[in-house]
């Protein structure tokens, strides 16, 4: 059967209504989230380019709305190349705090339509309604009153696609950005899927991409019609087969909805290369501080301590090692993450950028330290709970260590 892809959905040319009965998966995806959270906050400034991102020498865009994007903006741009695209962007520095909040909000609202809510970042979720209609309706329904709940109770637009899997749900929600609604019958699949871009494919970076034109393959449609051990043999076992299925729209993958965060990262890009190996041990702190706060926000602790090392070059120098046990303690992540750099072969070599992560994560409540014969309880742990209320409720920089407290004028 053929169909048309319209607002709504791929509809037949026959005329017979759209079948979404097992459309089951909905993928939800707010549109140009930081900062429309931005023009709700500051409404003077609807109509106008907005970007969002960091202003120093050396600050990244982070978001930026339709306008911006339509004059060649994009998140991971430079700052100053965006303000030469579009001289009169509006640009405000992230307020992650107030994104979160509002992103808890509009979470609500998904686990109010069912339980099942696999929430992947700040502004995307997917649902499985399996089960709701027998409340809400068929999932076209429910994504409809999805979309007009966060339109009404938070003044937001988000996209909506509606399939059978997660993988097509959430090029649904893609193909009808911004402020849309694409529901891909399951009988209409390949006419969806088979015209796009090889990149469309999960798993498809740009090596990959690479490769299989270097096949003449250019759409999903052409790696569909490839033999499976022909793209095993060219891409290796695991990635060959994946496309394969992908190609064909077929993803087993459930709505997995406690799910929880696989690692806890942050990162600074300096203003101005720094090769100080103090100052740098001071920002791997400051950052393992970060990551430690947040670890015990969720209630996690991590095994894993990872750094990241950018050189002036642009080169990415990563490191890591496995603790004892694992932990939630600022004071621990920074000596694994200090050891590593100083094992990194770049003591005083010029650094745009270090990152602190903590993966392996486990609940915290089921790490239990055994102390060994005569060695004393540090009390850290303690310290930085009491820390955390402080910081809580007078600000980040009211209680902080006395090595970041005494930092030069010119540190981040």
């Amino acid at each position: 059967m053929r169909g048309a892809l319209t607002d709504e959905g791929i509809v037949p040319l026959d005329g017979r209504p759209v079948d979404d009965a097992d459309c089951t998966v909905l993928h939800i995806d707010m549109d140009a989230f930081f900062s429309s959270v931005e023009e709700l906050r500051h409404p003077e400034v609807r109509g106008r380019p907005v970007i969002v991102g960091g202003t120093g020498p050396r600050g990244v865009v982070a978001a930026a709305n339709y306008p911006a994007r339509r004059r060649g903006v994009h998140s991971a741009m430079p700052m100053s190349r965006a303000l030469r695209l579009c001289p009169h962007a509006v640009v405000f520095p992230p307020d992650l705090p107030a994104y979160r909040r509002i992103s808890a909000r509009v979470m609500d609202i998904l686990r109010s339509v069912t339980p099942q809510v696999e929430q992947i970042s700040v502004d995307e979720a997917f649902l499985d309604v399996t089960g709701a209609d027998r409340r809400l309706g068929g999932p076209v329904r429910i994504a409809r009153r999805i979309r007009d709940r966060i339109r009404t109770e938070h003044g937001l637009t988000c996209s909506v696609g509606v399939a059978a899997t997660k993988f097509v749900a959430k090029l649904a929600s893609t193909r009808c950005k911004p402020d849309g609604l694409l529901v891909v019958p399951t009988a209409h699949t390949t006419t969806f899927l088979h015209p796009l871009p090889v990149g469309a494919l999960w798993g498809v970076g740009e090596r990959t991409e690479q490769a299989l034109r270097r096949m003449g393959l250019r759409t999903v449609g052409d790696v569909a019609r490839t033999p499976p051990e022909t793209l095993r043999h060219e891409l290796g076992r695991a990635l060959g087969s994946r496309l394969a299925e992908l190609a064909w729209g077929r993803d087993p993958r459930p709505v997995a909805p406690d799910s929880v965060d696989k690692s806890v990262s942050t990162e600074e890009t300096f203003d101005t290369d720094v090769r100080d190996p103090e100052r740098i041990r001071r920002e791997l702190l400051r950052l393992s501080e970060k990551v430690a706060r947040r670890l015990r926000a969720a209630g996690n602790a991590g095994r894993t301590v990872g750094i990241k090392l950018r050189r002036a070059d642009f080169a990415t120098v990563t490191r890591s090692r496995t603790l004892p046990e694992p932990t939630d303690v600022a004071r621990e992540i920074a000596g694994a993450a200090r050891e590593l750099y100083a094992a990194s072969g770049l003591l005083g070599t010029p650094l745009r950028l270090v990152g602190v992560r903590v993966e392996g994560l486990v609940p915290a409540d089921r790490v239990h330290h055994q102390l060994a014969l005569d060695e004393e309880e540090t009390g850290w742990r303690t310290v930085e709970r009491v820390q955390d209320e402080v910081v809580r409720r007078f600000g980040a920089e009211a209680l902080r260590p006395a090595s970041l407290a005494l930092r030069d004028e010119d540190d981040v």
